[in-house]
């Protein structure tokens, strides 16, 4: 187990989700279920890191209001240090709304995450001693470009390794500048197009974008390719893992448990391969969950998948 702390730095927020019963039908009311849970790409890479036994501090930012509570007490339950969270009086905690379709494909959603810009520059800096002591960095994209500038500017200087999640289509490109500082990134195939410059069709073009990436400066590529599984590249190995096989319940937050485990195994020096399997192990329990976390997540249950 490795002795050190993760840092992560990035959003929080409430994550709303509705999912139809029948064919959505627009312009009208449709039948489904809606349920809300914690939830933040940053946030639950936290807690999928600090379930896996990881000792985690989180830099985040929220409102003094409801939704924000929620979270702290969520955290704090699953044993993150909360205790760098920003609270700002100016905007509400972030809201994520996503509506899926009847077979649980997500057909629209939309993000408030206006909070975020409460992690400034300055606040990275004010800050840059919990970088400078951490085993690693993780941040997401809804960071302004000037807030990860300073991450990596930060990280670069100590040497610090930095994992970087594209978080989505919109928001990768941020991250095309530093690809050369990265330790890891982890996009989907739609994310890892925007970085590559290249299509991904299939698992033979995913893998030539993951090289491409590591060509391009990154230290270890890894795509997800949703029900294909994870492609993977360093300067030296490259490879596929198969999803595994997972009654779906919901599909938020299978990501970030892939990129918390893959970390988790990382730090505990697992080959890359062996920290991908992990990763996809985590990715499967979460699919299982109805929470963007899943709260039985731990160690033994990721070997016995």
């Amino acid at each position: 187990m490795s002795d050190g702390y993760v840092l992560a730095i990035g959003t929080s927020g409430i994550d709303t989700k509705g999912r139809a019963l029948a064919p959505l039908m627009s312009g009208t009311s449709n039948p489904g279920k809606i349920k809300s849970n914690s939830g933040g790409v940053a946030r639950n890479i936290a807690e999928n890191l600090a379930r896996l036994g990881q000792e985690v501090i989180f830099l985040s930012a929220i409102g003094n209001d409801r939704s924000g509570n929620r979270i702290k007490n969520r955290l704090d339950d699953a044993g993150v240090d909360i205790s760098h969270f920003l609270v700002s009086e100016r905007h509400r905690t972030a809201a994520y709304l996503a509506l899926f379709d009847e077979n649980k494909s997500l057909m629209y959603s939309i993000d408030d995450m206006s909070v975020v810009e409460t992690i400034a520059p300055q606040i990275i800096y004010r800050n840059r001693g919990l970088i400078f002591d951490a085993d690693m960095v993780v941040l997401d994209s809804n960071l302004s470009a000037q807030s990860i500038n300073s991450v990596v500017k930060q990280t670069f200087a100590k040497n610090i390794p930095l994992v970087a999640d594209p978080t989505s289509t919109g928001l990768a490109a941020k991250l095309i500048p530093h690809l050369t500082k990265l330790y890891m990134i982890t996009p989907n195939a739609a994310e890892a197009e925007v970085l590559a410059g290249q299509n991904i069709k299939n698992r033979r073009q995913a893998i030539k974008a993951a090289q491409k990436l590591v060509t391009m400066g990154v230290e270890i590529v890894v795509i997800t390719l949703a029900e294909k599984g994870v492609v993977y590249a360093t300067d030296d190995t490259s490879g596929h893992i198969p999803a595994l096989t997972s009654n779906v319940v919901d599909l938020t937050g299978a990501s970030d448990a892939l990129t918390a485990a893959i970390i988790f195994g990382l730090l505990n020096n697992f080959p890359i391969d062996e920290a991908a399997r992990l990763g996809a192990s985590a990715a499967a329990l979460t699919l299982q969950s109805e929470d963007s976390v899943a709260e039985n997540l731990n160690l033994d249950q990721l070997y016995e998948l």
